[in-house]
């Protein structure tokens, strides 16, 4: 067996494996789903400070503890997650800054304090987003909707752009995406949702499936731009080792760390779903 072949074989391993794990603590929801959230935003956390910071230190290590506890806020209610989000953002503003002008370098510490903030966002905002849905009303429902407009999109898109794709989106970032891909990924992600309101959800309504869908065929490709540039800035291949086959946490949510705000925003807001 050749190395593709090997690599591929890794990768299924770990999606079957993985894959049932991940929709079984989703659907216990509460503290499981929490936990599933939470460990995730930690280990994003880690590789988001491992590129750009090269190495953990005791600084990064208590934005890793506060990214994964940001996901069970979540457990106190929704409405309580943007308080929660607010104090351990600031907490960490103010530690970030005042470790690195204690500790130093200080030619790097605005950098490096800049990186430990922006790290803990980038893994939190998403996974807690995530966790604040599965709480509320209908919890699982829009869980999935969050799933399905990113592996959806992602599924079209490639397949567009392998078969259709002709102009290039953003050759500096990502060279293999294209235009084609991005709009076939839009087709595949209100195509998805409808597909779920027909067979699992009947609570979708057609605007949802609509609205939904076009968010999620732009801000899934975004956030999928955004990890490559990060990579691309620091001459990474994969984001970490932590799935045999797939690279890192973060190599495999980048799109749903994007999308799964907009979500919670679009159910908070526009259905007043959650409280």
């Amino acid at each position: 067996m050749n190395e593709k072949n090997k690599n591929l074989v890794v990768r299924l391993v770990s999606a079957v494996v993985l894959l049932p794990v991940v929709l079984f603590l989703l659907w216990k929801g509460g503290a499981w789903s929490a936990a599933l959230f939470g460990v995730a935003a930690a280990a994003c956390a880690s590789e988001y400070y491992t590129i750009t910071l090269k190495h953990l230190y005791p600084a990064t290590w208590v934005g890793i503890v506060l990214a994964g506890l940001m996901p069970w806020l979540a457990l106190l209610g929704p409405e309580h997650v943007g308080q929660g989000a607010f104090w351990g953002t600031a907490a960490l503003f103010f530690f970030a800054w005042t470790y690195h002008l204690i500790r130093g370098p200080l030619p790097e510490a605005p950098l490096r304090a800049a990186h430990l903030i922006t790290g803990f966002l980038y893994a939190a905002v998403g996974l807690t987003a995530m966790s604040a849905l599965r709480v509320g009303e209908g919890g699982m429902a829009w869980v999935i909707c969050a799933l399905v407009i990113t592996w959806a999109n992602d599924t079209a898109a490639y397949f567009a752009g392998r078969f259709l794709g002709r102009h290039k989106l953003y050759v500096e970032v990502s060279p293999n995406k294209t235009w084609e891909g991005f709009f076939g990924g839009m087709v595949g992600s209100v195509a998805g949702m409808f597909i779920a309101r027909a067979g699992f959800f009947p609570e979708f309504t057609v605007a949802d499936c609509v609205v939904l869908g076009v968010v999620g065929g732009i801000a899934g490709p975004i956030g999928d731009l955004c990890e490559s540039m990060l990579k691309r800035a620091y001459g990474v291949k994969d984001s970490g080792k932590l799935i045999p086959g797939h690279g890192g946490i973060l190599d495999r949510i980048d799109a749903l760390i994007f999308n799964a705000p907009l979500v919670f925003i679009y159910v908070q807001f526009v259905r007043g779903w959650l409280p």
